[in-house]
């Protein structure tokens, strides 16, 4: 059912975590794919014991070539990408199959309730602290908070965990890699689903997973996404938000998203003054080695 993709960099205790919760807590049937970059931790040689199928990479490929490769190694209908930081909890795979199986389409993109230590003003992340690293980590007393968390839907909006059907991941060519390292790379893969057609984008609210948040970004020289997905869109990630939440309330089977006259302005003037995307692209070159399939 579910190809689960873990992107790690150097991250071995999240993501020994992130696999027991993974390994506890789903029920539908599912594969594990990891990209390793660098592995200068050991990560390679626990999955190699752990029998978990991985792809290597001697430096860091950043989320999008990670996410790539791995796809290309998924056997199952449905991409799911998890963040190495993240928790499962129970439940949070049939609440995706209930949602998946409701629907009429296989066009469309989910997402779980994040639950993460540190207040938000994200409206779908809510806060508990169950621990700040993997030794402090408080599973007992995430699973019984989970219980009086709040677990509705939240329409027209996406976030990580995020599931899509493989088929579709393909289709769209999955992460630019303009984006490289990262940042905006999945409001673009946003974009890229609206563009041919999708409408159904929903944070699956009795989906929760726990996120210690930022482990691999916080160490990362991070790309100007937004300057790309401007200069690619004609729209600031606000702004599309915005719009697509505009046609979805009003039950617009179709729409064009139009840029505003800010917009329009900022676009103009970051084509004629910056160097972006190539800017960011040739700083990450450095980055780009071959991968290889990891042991089985």
């Amino acid at each position: 059912m579910f190809s689960i993709l873990v992107p790690t960099w150097n991250n071995l205790e999240y993501l020994q975590l992130c696999v027991a919760g993974i390994r506890k807590h789903t029920s539908v049937p599912y594969e594990i794919l990891v990209h390793v970059n660098e592995g200068a931790d050991g990560t390679r040689e626990w999955l190699q014991s752990q029998g978990i199928r991985h792809t290597y990479s001697e430096r860091n490929l950043g989320v999008c070539m990670s996410l790539n490769e791995l796809a290309m190694h998924a056997t199952q209908p449905w991409i799911a990408y998890l963040n190495d930081d993240m928790y499962c909890c129970p439940g949070w795979d049939t609440a995706f199959l209930r949602a998946i199986t409701q629907a009429p389409t296989d066009l469309a993109l989910y997402s779980s309730r994040l639950i993460e230590p540190f207040p938000s003003k994200v409206p779908f992340i809510d806060c508990f602290d169950a621990g700040r690293t993997p030794p402090d980590f408080d599973e007992q007393a995430l699973l019984k908070a989970v219980t009086s968390l709040p677990s509705a839907d939240v329409d027209g909006e996406g976030s990580q965990p995020t599931v899509v059907s493989r088929l579709w991941w393909h289709r769209l060519g999955g992460y630019g890699i303009e984006y490289s390292p990262g940042m905006s790379s999945d409001d673009d893969f946003l974009l890229k689903m609206w563009a041919v057609g999708c409408r159904r984008f929903r944070v699956v609210g009795d989906s929760h997973v726990y996120h210690f948040s930022q482990r691999s970004t916080g160490r990362i020289r991070k790309n100007k996404g937004g300057h790309t997905l401007l200069l690619k869109w004609g729209l600031t990630s606000k702004h599309f938000r915005a719009e697509r939440m505009r046609f979805l309330a009003e039950g617009a089977g179709t729409g064009i998203l139009k840029p505003s006259l800010a917009n329009r302005l900022r676009r103009a003037w970051l084509g004629a003054s910056s160097r972006y995307p190539l800017h960011d692209t040739d700083r990450f070159a450095q980055s780009l080695s071959s991968t290889r399939e990891g042991d089985d």
